[in-house]
């Protein structure tokens, strides 16, 4: 799955985890996207420490998060604790969303306004959002830069969910169009990318804190009742 021409040739090897944020303070349950102004809430909090104890002897050079509030937060404590800086890449940052700062959910919110069924006609594309291959090109960009680096060490990026989901399902070679309750996601987890060179070899999932994790919003969890698709 090498995505490069000039790809090299050496067996070194470099881990790039691609972890979700923890869990957001959102009391109006909207679906907040790329909006300001959305931070970790307390449990979220201990899901980012949770992640970054869990990753305390791992040979950590290089933290980048998306610009987003949340995934800043979730990524200072792994940096922290690495005594590395902080640094910030805008290709990480959450998908563009029309219905952002609204509700989102079975028989309440955006889908109930006819003004709004224009932006849902094509699930393929998406038509409500930034197009899958988009999100591809920027993810793949950002995952290499990384690579580049922690060259021979390992590195972690904070995104988000339907970004990084996106990114799996490409490299694994899955169609990009999804259900939404399948992402195999959930907050704090963290997809791992495996390069040996510029080549990705391997591709791994784990969830350090997913004790802390409610269980409705689980990796594949069902949803029950008017649950509300918040921003992720």
């Amino acid at each position: 799955m090498s995505t490069s021409d000039n790809s090299h040739t050496s067996d070194e090897i470099t881990v790039v985890h691609v972890m979700r944020h923890g869990e957001v303070e959102n009391p109006e349950g909207v679906l907040y996207g790329r909006l300001p102004g959305y931070h970790l809430s307390e449990l979220g909090r201990k899901m980012a420490e949770r992640v970054a104890e869990h990753l305390t002897s791992r040979d950590i050079t290089h933290v980048v998060a998306s610009p987003l509030e949340r995934a800043q937060e979730t990524a200072s404590p792994i940096a922290k604790a690495h005594s590395l800086d902080l640094a910030t890449d805008g290709r990480l940052i959450e998908a563009e969303n029309v219905f952002q700062g609204k509700t989102f959910g079975v028989g309440d919110g955006a889908l109930r306004r006819p003004a709004n069924w224009k932006h849902v006609v094509n699930p393929f594309k998406p038509s409500w959002g930034e197009p899958y291959v988009d999100q591809v090109v920027r993810m793949m960009g950002a995952l290499h830069a990384a690579k580049d680096a922690a060259r021979g060490h390992e590195a972690v990026c904070v995104s988000h969910q339907l970004p990084i989901w996106t990114l799996r399902s490409y490299v694994e070679k899955r169609r990009l169009w999804h259900d939404p309750r399948k992402r195999q996601c959930t907050l704090a987890s963290l997809t791992t990318f495996t390069f040996q060179g510029d080549r990705i070899v391997s591709v791994g999932y784990t969830e350090p804190a997913r004790d802390l994790v409610p269980p409705h919003l689980l990796a594949g969890a069902k949803a029950k009742g008017n649950t509300k698709a918040f921003g992720a």
